[in-house]
C-alpha cells in the first residue's frame, strides 16, 4: 500500500505495466521517478561532493550515471533498470530533466519578469565495471535486458534522422494526432480508425485514415555500427561474429571503424527489412543491441582501464629491478626454438616498443618497431611469429598469399538493405596499438605490399573510395618473414640479388635478420639434439607441466601490457650525445667503403635506422620499467643494430668480406681471362665459357663468382635465361 500517502490525491496506475507482471506491483512508475530524483540530487561521491548534480550543472544534455552507484544507493532500482531498461530509462531520463529545470535558476524574460528557463532533454548514459558478456553466448535469455559486451567497431553508418513522436493527419476530417515512436530500431504503432465522431450527413472515416506529416514530426539523429569480437576471443578456426548496434543523440558520431569498444546496451529486435517478404516468418525478428552508454578502449590496452591487481605490480617492479630480466625476458620467447638469441632479443624489443612523440606542430613519430626476417626454410622463422601472435596483448596474422591490399588496409562494402557505402577496417586497423605478423611476404603481390608503406611510417591508412575520404589509425609493428628469391640463401649473390624487396620497404623495417642454415658438424648435432628432447618430452609435458607453460606466457603478455601502459622513456643527454656520434662514425664508413668499391650499400644508412636506434633502446629501457634511456641501452640497441640490418647490408659478396687475398686474386685472373676470351659486344654460351676456362685449370666456382661479380658491375648481361652470356662496352 506504498501509494497511499505519497500525495493528497489517491491515483490508481494499473494502465501503465502489463497486467500480470506481479513485479512491477511493488515499486510504482511514480515512486521510481520519485527515487531517481532523489538519487540525481542526494547521491554523496565517496568524498562528499554530489557528482551527477556538478555534472548536470556543467552538462545540461548528458549524465553518465555509474549502475555501481545506483547499486548503492537503491539496490532494487538498478535490478530494475538492469532487467526492464526499457521501461525505467525513459524515467530516468525524465527525472533528470526535472532536477536539472529545479537546480537551474531563474531568468529574465522579454518582459522583464523572472521566468522558468526553457530545459531541453537530458540524455543518461550507463556505464558499468561488470565483466564483459562473450557476443557467442547472448541469446534469447537476454532479450530486453541490460549487456555488456565488448569488440571492434568495423562499419558505421551515415547519420539518420529517427522519428521520435510521429504527427499523423486524417484524410477525411483533417483532425490531428501525435502517436509516440519506439526508441532505437522500432518503428510507431498506427491506430487502423479515426476517432472522430461523424456529424449527421458527414461521412464517416474510412479504415486506416492516417497520413504521416513529416515536418510536423520531432526527430533525434540515429546511426548504425557493427561490432565484431575482439580477434582474441574468437575460437581457432571459427569466423567472428558481428552485432549490429544503434546509437543516438550524444553518442552519433563519436565511433571511427577500428576503434575497440565496451558498450551497455538493451538488447533488443527489428523487423529486418529481408525478412518482410516472407509470409511464414513472422515471429522471427533480428537482433540488435540500443546502446546506452559506451566506452572507448585506451590505446594500447584491449579491457578499458588498466586492471591490474596491486600484487600483480609489485611482482612485475620486483621483476624489473633484477639484473638478469633482459635475458630472463628474451629466455621466455619462443622456449623451444633452439638458438637464434639475437632474433629473440630483437622480438622483446618489438613486443615492448618504444615511445610514441607527438611534437608542437603535430607531427607524430612512431613508437613501433618493425622486424623483417629472412632466410633458408627450416629455420623456425614462422615458429616465431605464431608465438608472437600467442604473447602479445593485440595481435592478427595473416600469410602473405593469402592477403589482399583491401583485406590488410580497409574495404569499402556495401549493405545490402540501405545500399549505401561503408567502410570495413582490415588487419592492420583491427591490430591497432599491436602487433600484424605477416608470414610468406615476399610472396605478395607487389601492389598489395605498397599498401602497407602508409601504415608502416605514418601509422594511418587513407581511404578514397566510393564517395568515402578518411583516414584511419594503424599504430602497428609488422613482423615480417620472407624467404629468399631463389628459396634458399645464395652466398654468391648479393643481398641486392637474394632480397627480392625494394628498397622503399626495407627501410621502413628497423631490424633485418638474415637466417641463415648453416651446416656445421657441432652444432648440427646440438640442433638434432634438442629437437629430439623436444620431442621425446613432448608428451609427457602436455599431460602435466601445460599449466606453466600457459603461466609462463600468460605472464609475459600481462608483463608487456604493464610496461607498454605504465612506462614512457625518453633518452637522457649522455646518451643522446653518444649516438649522434655513433651515427656519424657508421656514415662516414659507409661513405668510405663506397669510395672504395665504387658502390652503394644494398640497405642504405639513413635518418630512419637512427630512430630504429632510439626506438630500440627505449624498448630495452621499457623492459626494466626505467623512464630515462641510458647509455648501455644505446650500446645494446647499436649491437642489435649490427647484427641485424648492417650484416644483412654487407651479406654475400657484394663487399668482397669473406674472401681471403689469395681468392681475391684468383678471381682478378678468371675477370682477366673472360675479358681476353669476349670481345666487346660478342656473347657466348655460359656454359661453354666455363668448360674453355676450366680446361685452363681454372676453378668453375671462382668463375663463377667473377661472373658474378662483373655482372654487378655492368659489365656483362645475362639473357635466355642466364644460358647466354653479352660482354657489354
Amino acid at each position: 500500500m506504498s501509494g497511499w500517502d505519497e500525495g493528497a490525491v489517491f491515483y490508481s496506475d494499473q494502465a501503465q505495466f502489463p497486467q500480470g507482471d506481479p513485479a512491477a506491483a511493488d515499486i510504482t512508475r511514480h515512486s521510481a521517478l520519485r527515487k531517481f530524483k532523489e538519487f540525481l540530487r542526494g547521491f554523496t561521491g565517496p568524498t562528499g561532493d554530489f557528482p551527477y548534480r556538478e555534472s548536470l550543472v556543467h552538462n545540461r544534455d548528458h549524465v553518465t550515471v555509474a549502475i555501481e552507484d545506483l547499486d548503492a544507493f537503491d539496490a532494487e532500482l538498478a535490478d530494475r533498470i538492469r532487467k526492464a531498461p526499457a521501461d525505467y530509462l525513459p524515467l530516468f531520463e525524465t527525472a533528470g530533466s526535472e532536477v536539472l529545470a529545479s537546480l537551474r535558476s531563474k531568468v529574465a524574460g522579454e518582459t522583464g519578469e523572472m521566468e522558468e528557463p526553457v530545459t531541453g532533454d537530458v540524455q543518461i548514459f550507463l556505464s558499468s565495471k561488470e565483466n564483459c558478456v562473450s557476443m557467442r553466448s547472448i541469446g534469447a535469455d537476454y532479450m530486453s535486458k541490460l549487456v555488456k559486451i565488448a569488440g571492434i567497431a568495423i562499419a558505421a553508418s551515415r547519420v539518420k534522422a529517427k522519428a521520435t513522436h510521429v504527427t499523423l493527419l486524417c484524410k477525411n476530417c483533417r483532425s490531428v494526432r501525435t502517436v509516440p515512436c519506439r526508441p532505437g530500431l522500432g518503428g510507431a504503432i498506427v491506430p487502423r480508425s479515426c476517432d472522430h465522431v461523424p456529424q449527421p450527413g458527414e461521412e464517416p472515416c474510412p479504415l486506416d485514415p492516417w497520413i504521416a506529416v513529416p515536418d510536423k514530426s520531432k526527430y533525434v539523429d540515429l546511426q548504425t555500427l557493427k561490432l565484431q569480437e575482439n580477434p582474441e576471443d574468437v575460437p581457432t578456426g571459427e569466423l567472428p561474429r558481428n552485432v549490429l548496434l544503434s546509437v543516438d543523440r550524444h553518442l552519433v558520431q563519436t565511433i571511427v571503424p577500428g576503434t575497440r569498444l565496451t558498450v551497455v546496451g538493451i538488447y533488443s529486435v527489428f523487423q529486418a527489412s529481408g525478412t518482410a517478404n516472407h509470409k511464414g516468418a513472422v515471429g522471427v525478428k533480428q537482433p540488435y543491441i540500443r546502446i546506452v552508454g559506451l566506452e572507448q578502449s585506451r590505446d594500447d590496452n584491449s579491457n578499458g582501464p588498466s586492471s591490474f591487481t596491486l600484487d600483480e605490480e609489485m611482482e612485475f617492479k620486483e621483476f624489473a629491478q633484477r639484473p638478469d630480466a633482459y635475458s630472463k625476458i628474451c629466455s621466455m620467447i619462443g622456449p623451444s626454438i633452439y638458438g637464434h638469441s639475437d632474433v629473440k632479443k630483437a622480438i622483446a624489443c618489438l613486443l615492448f616498443g618504444g615511445s610514441k612523440k607527438r611534437l608542437p606542430d603535430g607531427v607524430r613519430l612512431r613508437g613501433d618497431i618493425h622486424a623483417l626476417l629472412l632466410g633458408d626454410p627450416s629455420t623456425a622463422k614462422s615458429q616465431f611469429l605464431k608465438f608472437v601472435e600467442k604473447t602479445a596483448p593485440i595481435a592478427v596474422y595473416t600469410s602473405g598469399k593469402g592477403s589482399s591490399a583491401a583485406g590488410l588496409t580497409a574495404s569499402v562494402t556495401r549493405d545490402s538493405n540501405s545500399r549505401e557505402f561503408y567502410l570495413e577496417g582490415g588487419a592492420m586497423v583491427l591490430a591497432d596499438g599491436g602487433v600484424v605478423c605477416i608470414d610468406e611476404f615476399d610472396k605478395m603481390r607487389p601492389e598489395d605490399r605498397v599498401a602497407i608503406h602508409e601504415a608502416m611510417e605514418q601509422q594511418t591508412i587513407s581511404i578514397a573510395k566510393a564517395g568515402i575520404t578518411t583516414v584511419l589509425n594503424s599504430r602497428t609493428s609488422v613482423l615480417a618473414a620472407a624467404n629468399p628469391i631463389s628459396g634458399r640463401y645464395d652466398d654468391l649473390k648479393t643481398a641486392q640479388d637474394n632480397i627480392d624487396l625494394q628498397t622503399t620497404i626495407l627501410s621502413r623495417f628497423d631490424l633485418i635478420f638474415i637466417v641463415k642454415d648453416v651446416r656445421m658438424y657441432e652444432q648440427d648435432k646440438r640442433i638434432a639434439n634438442h629437437i629430439i628432447k623436444v620431442h621425446a618430452s613432448g608428451a609427457q609435458t602436455t599431460s602435466n607441466k601445460n599449466t606453466e607453460v600457459n603461466e609462463g606466457e600468460n605472464w609475459l603478455k600481462r608483463y608487456v601490457e604493464y610496461c607498454r601502459n605504465t612506462c614512457r622513456p625518453r633518452l637522457s643527454e649522455k646518451a643522446a650525445e653518444m649516438l649522434q656520434n655513433k651515427y656519424v662514425e657508421i656514415r662516414q664508413k659507409m661513405r668510405q667503403q663506397s669510395h672504395e668499391t665504387g658502390r652503394a650499400a644494398a640497405i642504405p644508412i639513413t635518418v630512419r635506422q637512427l630512430e630504429a636506434i632510439i626506438r630500440l633502446s627505449e624498448s630495452l629501457a621499457k623492459m626494466r620499467l626505467t623512464s630515462v634511456a641510458t647509455p648501455e641501452h644505446i650500446e645494446e640497441a647499436f649491437r642489435l643494430f649490427n647484427v641485424s640490418t648492417v650484416d644483412a647490408a654487407r651479406s654475400g659478396i657484394n663487399e668482397h668480406l669473406n674472401l681471403s687475398p689469395e681468392i681475391a686474386n684468383e678471381i682478378k685472373q678468371a675477370e682477366a681471362q673472360i675479358k681476353r676470351r669476349m670481345g666487346i659486344g660478342s656473347h657466348i654460351s655460359e656454359r661453354r665459357l666455363l668448360d674453355e676456362l676450366s680446361r685452363m685449370g681454372m676453378n668453375e666456382s671462382i668463375v663463377r663468382r667473377a661472373l658474378v661479380i662483373m655482372h654487378q658491375r655492368d659489365e656483362v648481361e645475362y639473357k635466355r635465361e642466364r644460358h647466354v652470356i653479352v660482354r657489354k662496352a
